[in-house]
């Protein structure tokens, strides 16, 4: 289990897959850790050199005092991958870690070749939907909220009780660090990316989960249509976290993604 400590606090990270092959980043959705990403990277792993990471407050990583903004999360990973010396690479970002990928790419051109944002947008939520959301879990803890959050994260297959991996994921959001969740709520807040996703040259892949109760198909189509170029996909019986529910499709997609964007 690495860790470094990188903008002053402490990241778990993980260096997989193919040395010498192109990189390729995940960055997680908020209430998780990067072990959301297993079934796609046991697909990609044999293409690309895979770096996996638990945002600030999340997983294995430092847990700081909230609130956060977004460029904190933004210029950790940045930080990250100039201590691992990767130079460029392509990022996958879920939800949260989508608009840190968007950020990352405005803020530090030179480490991004590449963009996959799935179930994210350029502006998610409102601030009374975030303050609110802070509030409860400040009074009655994240378990408070877990049921609501299963409904945004996964179709009605999926939260069967008889599923031991749904099980298993709402008890990762419950154990999630109280100060990394709220923290993140309030990076969510007070984060609009508008501009500069509107601003990105890079190639992008914008990825929808057709049943996600929280960034709909439709949030995530606005924000394709901002990006020149960007290509839009939706995967069928899916909610806001189909790498988990539909693992084999967004390999898929991502591998056909940069393979064409390496040879355009």
């Amino acid at each position: 289990m690495p860790f470094a400590r990188v903008n002053t606090i402490v990241l778990h990270y993980e260096v997989s897959g193919a040395r010498g092959q192109p990189a390729l980043v995940f960055s997680n959705s908020l209430g998780t850790d990067f072990r959301i990403w297993d079934g796609v990277v046991e697909r990609l792993r044999e293409r690309f050199l895979i770096v996996r990471y638990d945002k600030r407050g999340h997983g294995l990583s430092e847990e700081t005092p909230a609130p956060y903004a977004l460029t904190d999360h933004v210029d950790d990973l940045a930080a990250l991958l100039d201590h691992l010396g990767i130079g460029q690479a392509a990022i996958v970002g879920l939800s949260v870690g989508g608009m840190i990928a968007q950020g990352l790419a405005a803020r530090r051109p030179d480490l991004v070749n590449a963009l996959v944002l799935s179930n994210t947008a350029h502006k998610i939520g409102t601030e009374a939907r975030w303050n609110e959301r802070i509030e409860t879990v400040r009074r009655d803890g994240i378990r408070s909220i877990s049921d609501g959050v299963m409904k945004l994260w996964f179709t009605e297959q999926f939260r069967d009780p008889g599923n031991a991996d749904f099980v298993g994921y709402k008890a990762m959001l419950e154990r999630s660090p109280v100060e990394g969740y709220v923290g993140t709520c309030a990076a969510l807040r007070d984060a609009d990316l508008t501009e500069s996703t509107r601003a990105l040259q890079i190639p992008v892949l914008c990825i929808a989960g057709d049943q996600d109760g929280s960034t709909p198909r439709d949030l995530v189509r606005s924000m394709a249509d901002l990006i020149r170029g960007a290509e839009f996909h939706v995967i069928e019986n899916a909610g806001h976290i189909p790498n988990v529910e539909r693992p084999e499709a967004v390999a898929a997609l991502i591998g056909t993604f940069l393979m064409q964007a390496r040879n355009a």
